[in-house]
């Protein structure tokens, strides 16, 4: 360690120098910071060194700089420490050494080189790059939100400035025609003063040449003019014309001179300027050309303007006017091209006072456009279902098909079972209360290879549009009967929808292995209906089966081909699908889902089909065990997937070629489905509030929401069957799916109870109810809700009034008690008088009173009851008007509570 000097033999300050490590000159160097205002500070800069790395070839060291020629010197120089440069706050770089004693002298900035040993810079830390970051991310957005509101002005701009140009233009175009019309008023006006000034001025033929003002200084000489150059009108009154040169077709000035016309004023000698209208003598003398006048000149643009609007209004040429069943007057005269005004005076023509706005029917529609020339072509808004069903089939396109057979009989007749025996599966083990609910739709694949469609339709009462719509789309319909059971009123009803639909009937006479079982018996119930079999000699087959013990179920197929192969029946696979909806539910995992029979062509997947009042597009089939299939042909059962909503049940199926078409048949469908309920609704509702003022008829309101279309149509079709003229079950709404919030909110709007049947309430819509305290009753078999239904209706039955004589008794005397009235002392004739019970006062036949008896009393005291032959007292409750000689009958009135 040594002592190191200062420069100028002091330390820094005075003090004494501190204790350092001594350093070569080329490995530290002394440089002096600038600050401002003056202040300086030394500051020691370290030369890094270059380690070397073995293996690794060095840097070159640069080449030293040639020497410049140094001129000669006394003595020689000690060398100089490297001088370092440091730039300062201006901008500047000065040059520091240490022996200069701190002095700086400034130098321009130029590029240092860079060497090995250059000097150690200060790195910046993780705060300062962070802050260093977000300054350039801040920049960056800045710019970019300078950039958008520049382009957001520049847009701003060109708009302002477009429509600055077009109001300029216009104010233009509009100061142009007011410029025009001011000359056009301007010139008329000119011409009308022209012609009066002309009137007021003497003869040109009583002037004299030379004749002017005493006052007046002569004309200056005009510069000569050509003969053939016409003197402007203005100025022809200034010249005087001779008529000497008339030949060369120009009128000859005198002097060649064009005289200046002085103002003077007028004298008492000069015609005023009302006398220069046009009298018959002027008009006769031709001395002066008449002008049109500025009235004229406004008669003539008005007829021009009229004859244009005459023009533009002349009646458009016939056409072929599309007249719908009823439409307004304006879209009457908009498909005619002609104004409203005149198709109401033509209507008004015919005594029909309408306004612009009202609906006139296509008769009158037709009326008018024939007599303003039209032709008419007159359409239906039923129209949009013209060709829907497709054209005919002929025979060479028909192939064969397998048959539909409907099973039908009494509820408890077997139906089920014999239809599992005969898929051999088990269908009822799954059916609530072993009885059908909804229809099913099988297709059976028999051991010969020949197919046969079932449709089992429940036997039930309230499912009679069920059994309808079943024989509608059936071929064969198979009558179940019970051996043991003989004929019901389901199977009656059965019997008459086959007959209704035309189709061949198969009678099954199920249960024979019962010990009671009677065929015989049910052959000969059937005779009552016309049904005669074939062992009595008629055409009906019978068939006696077991489905319990799978007994003559092959005879009972072999009967249905035979049937089939009589009835040949046929369709044509190779056309667009249609067929019918047998059943629709909404599921929650896969939406409205359609149970279809397919009836003719071939329904695919992607086809765009019309059912009812919804439409979709085909995602996907499923036969009825589950399976997805790409296409089904005629006399296939099939579940579609893809409807917009859920059709109602027995809706016919079609496929369409666009969605428009299926949008325009599905909105006339809904609408006309919607006007007609709504009329139903009206009609209905009128009838309820006259029976409701009246005081006749109680309504028990329901909601009803169900598994399927059909036993929801089933169950509403049986609550309206229970009415009756004195109670009522008003079905306010009813659906497929659970209950949601909706349903609550309108069944706690009308106090109605909601019916769910084979369906469950959302998490929400129970709550609600439980707060809004609204009763949801779940059932799974139709029979529960019949019979709470009745008992609801019942109890809202008036209940009936039945009256029991007591007795009667005589009044002998009147008695006036002061506090209490007139008390009747009577004697009971006969039977038992009661207090509290109802009496009738009846004087000379006549019931003069009716209500109870307030005091019954034997002598002082109070009693309940009098026997015949005794004397009491009694008085009446508010009635005082007793007579002797009146007789009192006393009666009890008993309420007995009916049932439906």
């Amino acid at each position: 360690m040594t002592d190191t000097k200062d420069t100028d033999g002091k330390g820094s300050g005075g003090q004494k120098p501190t204790l350092t490590l001594k350093r070569s000159p080329n490995d530290a160097a002394t440089v002096r910071q600038s600050f401002s205002h003056g202040r300086t500070k030394p500051v020691v800069v370290e030369k890094k060194r270059s380690v070397a790395i073995p293996g690794k070839p060095q840097a070159a060291a640069p080449a030293p700089a040639p020497e410049k020629p140094k001129a000669a010197e006394p003595a020689p120089q000690q060398p100089q420490p490297q001088a370092q440069a440091q730039p300062n706050r201006h901008g500047t770089t000065q040059v520091h050494t240490p022996r200069d004693g701190g002095h700086a002298r400034p130098m321009p900035p130029r590029p240092q080189p860079l060497r090995p040993g250059g000097m150690v810079l200060r790195t910046l830390t993780e705060d300062e790059k962070n802050a260093r970051g977000q300054a350039l991310a801040a920049a960056r957005l800045a710019e970019q939100e300078a950039r958008r509101k520049a382009e957001e002005d520049a847009r701003l701009r060109a708009a302002e400035e477009e429509r600055l140009a077009k109001e300029r233009e216009a104010a233009a175009k509009r100061k142009a025609e007011e410029d025009a019309r001011k000359a056009m008023e301007e010139e008329m006006k000119r011409r009308a003063d022209t012609d009066t000034g002309r009137r007021a001025e003497p003869a040109t033929s009583e002037r004299r040449p030379d004749a002017r003002p005493a006052s007046a200084a002569p004309a200056p000489a005009a510069p000569p003019r050509d003969p053939l150059t016409p003197v402007p009108v203005s100025l022809r009154r200034n010249l005087s014309v001779t008529d000497e040169d008339e030949e060369g077709g120009a009128k000859k000035v005198s002097g060649g001179k064009v005289p200046a016309k002085p103002a003077p004023a007028r004298t008492k000698a000069e015609p005023r300027r009302r006398d220069a209208r046009l009298t018959v003598t002027r008009a006769l003398e031709g001395e002066d050309e008449r002008v049109r006048s500025l009235a004229a000149f406004r008669r003539r643009t008005e007829r021009e303007k009229r004859a244009l609007m005459a023009q533009q209004q002349l009646p458009a040429p016939p056409r072929e006017i599309v007249v719908p069943e009823a439409l307004t007057v304006q879209e009457l005269a908009n498909r005619m091209a002609r104004r409203g005004v005149d198709v109401i005076k033509v209507l008004m023509k015919n005594g029909l006072m309408v306004t612009i706005n009202d609906v006139i029917d296509g008769d009158m529609a037709q009326i008018v456009a024939e007599e303003l020339g039209h032709t008419v072509k007159r359409v239906a808004e039923s129209d949009v279902l013209t060709g829907l069903a497709g054209a005919e089939d002929t025979d060479a396109q028909l192939l064969s098909r397998a048959p539909v057979v409907t099973i039908m009989g009494h509820v408890d007749h077997g139906k089920t079972s014999l239809l599992d025996a005969l898929r051999e599966t088990d269908v009822a083990a799954g059916e609530a209360g072993g009885i059908t609910q909804h229809i099913g739709a099988y297709q059976v694949q028999l051991p010969g290879g020949d197919r046969i469609t079932f449709l089992d339709t429940p036997g039930h009462a309230a499912f009679t549009a069920m059994r309808a719509r079943g024989a509608k789309v059936t071929d064969i319909v198979v009558l179940v009967v019970a051996a043991d059971d003989g004929v019901m009123p389901q199977t009656i009803e059965a019997i008459a929808h086959a007959k209704a639909a035309g189709v061949p009937l198969i009678v099954a006479v199920n249960k024979i292995d019962r010990p009671d079982a009677n065929p015989q018996r049910v052959k000969s119930e059937l005779l009552q209906h016309e049904i005669v079999v074939e062992d009595l000699g008629g055409d009906t087959q019978v068939v006696e089966v077991s489905a319990i013990k799978k007994t003559n179920l092959d005879k009972l197929e072999e009967a249905i081909l035979l049937q089939a192969e009589v009835l040949d029946l046929k369709a044509n696979p190779n056309r667009p699908a249609d067929g019918a909806v047998i059943e629709a539910k909404l599921d929650k995992g896969r939406g409205p889902v359609a149970t279809v029979l397919v009836q003719r062509g071939t329904l695919r997947v992607g086809d765009i089909v019309v059912a009812g009042t919804e439409w979709g597009r085909v995602r996907a089939l499923q036969n009825e065990r589950g399976e997805a299939l790409k296409e089904a042909g005629p006399a296939t059962p099939v579940e579609i997937l893809g409807l917009t909503g859920v059709p109602e049940a027995g809706d016919e199926l079609v496929v369409v070629e666009a969605e428009s078409r299926a949008r325009e048949v599905t909105e006339y469908r809904a609408r006309m489905r919607r006007e007609k309920r709504a009329k139903a609704v009206a009609r209905t509702s009128l009838d309820q509030l006259v029976q409701q003022k009246e005081g006749e008829r109680k309504v028990l309101p329901v909601v009803i929401k169900g598994d399927v279309q059909g036993s929801v149509e089933a169950i509403a079709g049986a609550l309206n069957q229970l009415a009756t003229g004195e109670v009522a079950a008003q079905v306010l709404q009813q659906g497929v799916g659970g209950i949601t919030e909706s349903d609550v909110t309108l069944a706690q709007a009308s106090g109605a109870a909601i019916i769910a049947f084979n369906v469950r309430a959302h998490a929400e819509a129970r709550e609600r109810a439980k707060r809004d305290g609204v009763d949801i009753r779940y059932y799974s078999i139709i029979y529960n809700i019949i019979d709470d239904v009745k008992a609801a209706l019942s109890g809202l039955l008036s209940p009936t009034l039945r009256e029991t004589f007591l007795g009667n008794a005589e009044i002998l005397e009147i008695f006036n008690i002061s506090k209490v009235g007139k008390v009747a002392g009577c004697r009971v004739t006969e039977g038992v008088v009661r207090r509290g019970a109802k009496v009738r006062l009846i004087r000379d036949k006549i019931v003069i009173h009716e209500g109870k008896l307030s005091t019954l009393k034997r002598f002082k005291d109070e009693v309940k009851e009098v026997q015949a032959g005794m004397e009491c007292g009694m008085a009446f409750e508010d009635y005082q008007d007793m007579r002797q000689g009146d007789i009192i009958e006393c009666f009890d009135v008993e309420e007995i509570q009916r049932t439906l």
